[in-house]
């Protein structure tokens, strides 16, 4: 069963372009990983500071492994500096039908 991913990040005054930078670095990468299926930035048109990433892993171990990547290790350092508040993350599992 695959896992969605929603990740939702505020970015801090006159950051924004440093937290858009940063997460568009991410897709590429991410999308070459094993297990990991769909992964797109969205913003919200209305905040331009809030942004969202929607990913997609094949399973647990997927997202786990992700975690440990050169990519994600850096990117958690630079969110470090242009978040306005910690990064939320909702991990969903599609709900049984019937």
């Amino acid at each position: 069963m695959s896992l969605v991913v929603l990740a939702d990040c505020l970015a801090a005054p006159g950051q924004e372009d440093r937290l858009r930078t940063a997460l568009e670095a991410m897709i590429e990468p991410s999308l070459e990983e094993p297990g990991c299926l769909a992964y797109s930035l969205y913003a919200d048109p209305n905040r331009p500071a809030r942004m969202v990433i929607v990913e997609e892993w094949a399973d647990q171990e997927a997202l786990r492994e992700h975690f440990a990547t050169a990519h994600f290790l850096h990117v958690e350092q630079v969110l470090d500096r242009v978040l306005a508040e910690p990064m939320t993350l909702r991990t969903l599992v599609a709900a049984p039908t019937g």
